[in-house]
């Protein structure tokens, strides 16, 4: 039935890869089911067959999916079924999206369509890169113009060793994580958190994962040999185009390079305009094709910049390759924020805006591995107005949602632990102008902002942009790029660290690939931009406040033992319900007896604490209470003296001198201090008034003594007949039985 059915089995890692197609999803023109361990992904490609009128961009979408069924759960919510991409999903399309793009070839304008389907995951072996072997291979199965196959792996770092495609279990053992994927020939995207690691050791992963997918690529070339379809035919160059070309770049290459003299960039985008139009009016002077000028216009562009960086080693803002942009930071702009930051380098502005909140603030995550809560957040937010434009406002698009994420990643290796900063953390960056590496720039708000509300950072963190201008004559590292040097450039090159190290590199190459040797230029360049850059932060602030801003709440953590919790919580929550409305606070109770009790007032964080006290603690002798007379009887008076526990407060006890009635010294509600004197021999408390001064509270047994029993009398004790007293009893009582006796 499936005349078309191949499958090719690839040892990588120390598991089996396996692709397979023909059998799925036979209509599409390329579609893989790869497989490692029980992890599935179903990987297809469409491509469109005719270009729509007009289009001069390549419409490639890349979408990667997760359904619930995989990890064997219903999803969440009202609707109960799979909704809008979750921010995982955006991301690992983007993972794939990013080093397949580069590889089609240029002037290619049909739409194409990847989806990866995660069918199934096992729990240890992590979708992702399943999905981008997967959507490779079926690319390079399809027809489809395509220069790969590209391959992609993890790599991790545990005790000085790389290891490659570690599971779920060893992530969290492993001081980096790393993605990386390319050509036989070279890497073309990486993505990575570490914990402070050198450039050499990052080098040394990249590498480390390139020679790791070697396999991958083999197979998948394996697999086409037998499974490819015919290729598609690519219409060829109109030989009029070249003609174009050539008296495009006559006219407009002097005043190109007049345009990019200007150092100011949107005074430099007007004249870069005003040299399109002429150029342009040109054309249809001369009768000739002036709409298909559009792209060639932008191959004059970059040219210009390329080759004036190459040949003079000067930039279009007047820089050499390794200077950085003039850095004003400042932190405390906002008065009613728990931290804020305001960081400008050249014309890249971030506002950055820390919020501290409780653990009820922790943002909980329903992923395939099981659900899971976050207590750091960074949003990141790109505005129209930032780059002097108008559009849509409304959610983050894949580009917010990819920015914010490497600035988490830069961030959350140098957080505190929740034992010494017990606070949910989120960051708002809001970009209020932008020209090259804004998302670097969050990073350094973000790290501001954080220092700013008083959390202490292992250390402060900062971010540069690193770009390539790559021609066959030579090539050039630019220090912090701008935004024309990344469109223009062959390398868009994220470094973010402390100065111990690095903690996020991101790295997206725009031509086939890089070697090596510029990669390690690249991270030798950013090292000592990112220590200018951390000099400039620390005159602003260099470490965390000693004092948090009066609106943050003061989070105090208290322990009590285990059996105690549920006597804090009370049945159904009443009684922490009750402590929460009482004193104002919000509080969080963990499995472990770890209270946390949030509050901007000292006094209500007290109250709360008195209250929780008072709840879990056992009564000692000796020790004088305050207390609420919530009962009296004839004996006596029921006191509630330590959160809800209660003592017997004997008539005797009342008052130092004879007490006829209770009601004579306490009525029900009275406020009183008790000492305990005593337990019964059930355990009941036995408390005193009387040898407590009720109006200091101060304890004056010695002046008033204690009770003592009367003096013995004779017949008193263990010696006396026991039918004696038995017949003073009967004498006492009558002649009644036994049983009734003993029912009196």
């Amino acid at each position: 039935m499936f005349d078309n059915y191949f499958r090719k089995e690839i040892p990588w890692g120390g598991q089996i890869l396996t692709l397979e197609t023909g059998k799925v999803a036979r209509q599409a023109d390329g579609a893989v089911m790869a497989r490692l361990g029980d992890t599935i992904v179903l990987c297809t490609v469409v491509g469109a067959r005719n270009v729509k009128p007009g289009q001069d961009f390549f419409p490639l979408t890349v979408n990667y999916q997760e359904k619930a069924f995989a990890a064997g759960k219903i999803p969440g919510g009202f609707f109960k079924r799979e909704g809008r991409p979750s921010e995982n999903e955006t991301l690992v399309s983007r993972l794939i999206d990013r080093p397949i793009r580069p590889l089609f070839p240029e002037g290619f304008r049909n739409e194409v369509q990847v989806i990866a389907t995660v069918l199934s995951h096992d729990g240890e072996n992590d979708p992702d890169m399943v999905a981008m072997v997967g959507c490779s291979a079926a690319l390079t199965i399809s027809g489809i113009p395509f220069f790969g196959p590209i391959a992609g792996a993890r790599v991790g770092y545990v005790d000085g060793q790389y290891v490659l495609n570690p599971t779920l279990p060893q992530r969290k053992l492993s001081q980096l994580d790393l993605v990386v994927a390319g050509t036989a020939e070279g890497v073309l995207m990486v993505e990575s958190e570490a914990q402070e690691l050198s450039e050499d050791v990052m080098l040394g992963a990249v590498e480390f994962g390139h020679k790791g997918f070697q396999p991958v690529i083999e197979g998948i070339i394996a697999l086409a040999e037998v499974a490819a379809k015919d290729a598609w035919a690519l219409p060829e160059e109109d030989a009029s185009l070249a003609a174009l070309r050539n008296r495009i770049s006559a006219l407009g290459a002097a005043p190109m390079a007049e345009a990019y003299k200007e150092t100011q960039k949107l005074v430099r985008q007007g004249k870069v305009g005003e040299a399109k139009k002429a150029v342009v009016a040109a054309l249809e002077a001369e009768g000739l094709d002036a709409a298909a000028a559009k792209g060639m216009l932008k191959q004059l562009e970059a040219d210009v910049v390329r080759g004036a960086i190459l040949d003079t080693g000067m930039r279009i803002d007047g820089r050499d390759t390794k200077t950085v942009r003039p850095i004003m930071a400042e932190v405390g702009v906002l008065p009613r924020a728990h931290g804020s930051s305001l960081f400008t380098r050249g014309e890249t502005q971030a506002l950055c805006v820390a919020t501290l909140g409780t653990g009820q603030d922790e943002q909980i995550i329903d992923a395939l591995v099981g659900e899971y809560r976050e207590r750091f957040m960074l949003h990141y937010n790109f505005p129209p107005y930032s780059v002097n434009e108008t559009g849509r406002m409304g959610s983050p698009g894949r580009r917010e949602i990819g920015h914010g994420k490497l600035a988490w990643r830069a961030i959350r290796p140098v957080l505190p632990g929740p034992d010494k900063f017990p606070y949910t953390m989120r960051v708002v960056s809001e970009i209020t102008e932008s020209n090259g590496s804004s998302s670097m720039a969050t990073v350094c708000g973000t790290s501001l902002s954080l220092m700013d509300a008083g959390c202490p950072l292992l250390r402060p963190v900062a971010g540069i942009a690193m770009g390539l201008i790559k021609e066959d004559r030579g090539f050039a590292v630019l220090s912090d790029i701008l935004g024309d040097e990344d469109h223009l450039g062959d390398m868009d090159f994220k470094v973010a660290g402390t100065e111990q190290g690095i903690t996020a590199l991101q790295m997206d190459i725009k031509i086939t690939s890089i070697t090596f040797d510029i990669m390690r230029t690249a991270l030798g360049q950013a090292k000592d931009g990112r220590l200018h850059i951390l000099g400039e932060m620390a005159k602003a602030i260099s470490g965390a406040r000693g004092e948090m801003a009066a609106t943050a709440p003061r989070i105090t953590v208290i322990n009590v033992p285990k059996d105690k919790i549920r006597e804090v919580i009370g049945t159904g929550g009443k009684v922490i319900r009750e402590i929460v409305e009482q004193t104002g606070t919000k509080i969080d109770i963990e499995d472990d007896g770890t209270i946390k009790i949030a509050s901007t007032s000292p006094e209500a964080t007290q109250a709360a604490i008195d209250k929780i006290r008072g709840i879990v603690a056992e009564p000692e002798v000796g020790v004088i209470y305050n207390g609420k007379v919530v009962k009296t009887a004839e004996f006596g008076a029921f006191v509630n003296f330590l959160g809800a526990k209660d003592g017997l407060v004997h008539i005797s006890e009342l008052a130092n001198e004879r007490v006829n009635r209770t009601t004579d010294v306490v009525k029900d509600g009275d406020a009183v201090k008790v000492k305990v004197i005593g337990f019964d021999d059930r355990g009941k408390v036995k408390l005193s008034m009387r040898v407590v001064d009720q109006a200091t509270g101060a304890d004056i047994t010695e002046q008033v003594g204690e009770r003592r029993p009367r003096e013995p009398r004779e017949g008193d004790g263990e010696d006396r007949p026991r039918r004696e007293r038995s017949d003073r009893g009967d004498r006492d009582r009558g002649d009644r039985p036994r049983r009734e006796r003993r029912d009196d």
